[in-house]
């Protein structure tokens, strides 16, 4: 039966039938072997035709889904190169999302409703996804503005990795008082009176934040399941089927890791997740990699759910951080003894890695490293590893990093940040932050990716509009043509490129016979729709290993039923997730010429039912008693 009314395709497949079928749409299949087609098949999760409809015919029966895309773009499925998707989904439905609001005032407003249902003892948590820069008001909430939209239920907003505002009760909530000391890196600001006003600041370090973020109550039970699919089922509505897990601060293994491999075991994963292991504890690193070396190795597990190496944090001191409003941070003397044991021992057991570095100075001391231990051969000798973020690479770390097997992976952090970067570095260093052109030119892979959800927006076509306009969400351009990529390049980073840094690019990130069935119908044409429309597009229907996670518009329905959102009061189950603002207002011309396409589709219509007989006759105009005159 198919799901849709489709025409032209007759059943007729008596052995081999697909399980699902779309055609009638424009496949970017991202295989230079075939760049486009028309329509495909599939068959237990994998293509097994990329062609037209006489191609697919033969593998259509009774029992085919034939889905048809009504002339809609196709492309492969996306795949963040670098997402905290294990830890946002532990969290999502506990966080009110200003994910794409476009005010301060409208994202008050939601927190004054949203503190009216918390009940007592939960927090208001605004936590990534946002920048006041993309604000009309291009400001923070005050403190006294939080205390009037909640003056008793706490409320804690996060502001990238610079700063959190908290309310009366929040500060309540989380101890802090006039005799509550500064944590090394960060600063509680306080009045005149010694007491904490309510702000927050990472100077530099955002531990301060997170800490005081962890505070805060978390979800329990089967809630985590829910949560965690819910939030799945939000990176589905944009695309995505694959995304790579940096891990993070406060994510333990294995206990954080609960979740998706419970959902893993369940076959209710609806995104692919490659995982890393972040050792925890300052001086327990190395023993840390150690256990885990023991336990398991990189590619353990499936398609659904695989270990893929080490990271983003090997030892504590080697990390540098990423607040521009504070200036580039000294790392301490003498890391690199401690982080050559760690590189050691993984390079030594097969295990990849992937290593957050924001400053060139960091990468330079990092390749000084590597650099001996090739000397003993253990570099480049096929495990993957690579550099995420490398805001400052220069053009002689690139070569290193080409000359030692490495990669990068880049995110579009300098979206939400950039107008702080520029203020500190000038235009010339926010010109080539990061340079992708020149780790594109090098022939190094460079994967994509948004390190959402405590920063960037999880939606990746706000990272894409990055890679191709070089413009910040506030509208602010700093990378020039030279530093940006066109759009099918763009594209690459977020499908093929993502594939090889788990070493799956050989069966995902493209559409071709064999490989994996992981694509999206999208809601407008992301090759030719104007430059700032690429940020609002989704998909409409979104197909992982063959499985419907994700349907919308005429596709509504078609995807798998999930549970309801819980607990009851939960943000997400009333305002959902990113806030999909109004696409960019039409000018007077194009304003015109869409109203008179609309009227000669109008008489195209008229001349459409005439001819059926259904108006009486050509000379005949619709009857309206107000011209009756």
């Amino acid at each position: 039966m198919s799901t849709m009314p489709v025409g032209g395709l007759v059943p007729q497949a008596t052995y081999d039938a697909a399980d699902l079928v779309v055609r009638n749409a424009k496949i970017h299949t991202g295989d230079p072997g075939r760049p486009q087609a028309s329509a495909l098949a599939v068959r237990d999760g994998v293509l097994t035709v990329v062609g037209d409809d006489k191609d697919v015919a033969p593998y259509v029966s009774s029992g085919t889904k034939v889905v048809d895309a009504l002339g809609r773009r196709v492309v492969p499925g996306l795949n963040d190169a670098h997402l905290h998707v294990i830890r946002g989904g532990l969290n999502y439905v506990l966080e009110l999302r200003w994910d794409g609001v476009r005010s301060l005032r409208q994202g008050l407003a939601m927190l004054r409703e949203q503190a009216a249902r918390t009940p007592k003892g939960q927090w208001v948590r605004v936590v990534g996804g946002w920048s006041a820069d993309q604000f009309a008001e291009r400001r923070l909430p005050t403190v006294a503005e939080l205390n009037a939209a909640a003056p008793d239920t706490p409320v804690f907003v996060l502001h990238l990795y610079q700063s959190a505002v908290l309310n009366r009760a929040a500060l309540k909530a989380a101890g802090f008082t006039k005799d509550t000391p500064d944590p090394k890196g960060g600063q509680i600001v306080r009045g005149r009176d010694g007491e904490p006003t309510g702000m927050l600041l990472a100077a530099p370090s955002a531990l301060i934040l997170y800490s005081t973020l962890a505070k805060a109550p978390v979800l329990e039970g089967d809630d985590k399941k829910t949560s965690t699919r819910h939030f799945l089922r939000e990176l589905n509505r944009f695309g995505l089927t694959s995304a790579i897990d940096a891990a993070g601060g406060f994510q333990n293994f294995p206990d954080n890791y609960a979740t998706v491999i419970e959902l893993a075991k369940a076959g209710q994963l609806s995104l692919r997740i490659a995982y890393h292991l972040f050792p925890q504890t300052v001086g327990q690193e190395v023993d840390d990699l150690a256990r885990w070396i023991e336990m398991a190795r990189p590619e353990d597990g499936d398609e659904w759910l695989r270990l893929n190496g080490a990271g983003e944090n090997l030892t504590w001191a080697a990390a540098d951080f990423e607040n521009f409003t504070q200036p580039r941070p000294d790392l301490a003397p003498g890391y690199e003894a401690e982080f050559e044991k760690a590189v050691r021992l993984l390079m030594e057991n097969g295990w990849g890695f992937r290593l957050h570095a924001t400053y060139d100075e960091t990468i330079r001391r990092d390749l000084a490293v590597f650099e001996k231990l090739a000397a003993e051969g253990l570099f480049p000798v096929g495990n993957r590893w690579l550099f995420d973020h490398a805001e400052t690479v220069s053009a002689d770390s690139l070569d290193r990093i080409a000359a030692l097997g490495g990669a990068m992976s880049v995110q579009n952090r300098l979206s939400f940040q950039g107008e702080a970067f520029l203020r500190r570095y000038g235009p010339g260093a926010a010109a080539d932050a990061p340079p992708i052109r020149a780790m594109l030119d090098r022939g190094l892979t460079v994967g994509a990716g948004t390190d959402a959800t405590r920063v960037s927006t999880y939606n990746p076509w706000v990272a894409l509009h990055w890679l191709v306009s070089g413009r910040t969400v506030g509208d602010l351009a700093l990378r020039p043509p030279a530093n940006r990529v066109d759009r099918q390049t763009a594209l690459a980073m977020f499908t093929r490129a993502g594939a090889a840094l788990t070493g799956e690019d050989d069966v995902k990130g493209v559409l071709r016979s064999g490989c994996y069935a992981d694509l999206a119908i999208l809601s407008q044409d992301y090759f030719t729709v104007p430059e700032p429309e690429i940020a609002h597009i989704e998909s409409l229907l979104t197909v992982t290993g063959g499985r419907i996670v994700y349907a919308a518009a005429e596709y509504e329905g078609l995807d798998e039923e999930l549970p309801v959102v819980s607990p009851a009061w939960s943000p997400v189950a009333h305002f959902g997730g990113y806030q999909a603002s109004r696409r960019t207002p039409l000018s007077g011309a194009g304003q015109a010429e869409s109203l008179g396409q609309a009227v000669a589709e109008s008489e195209q219509h008229r001349q459409w039912r005439i001819a059926r007989g259904l108006t009486p006759d050509a000379t005949s105009r619709p009857f309206d008693p107000c011209f009756d005159l």
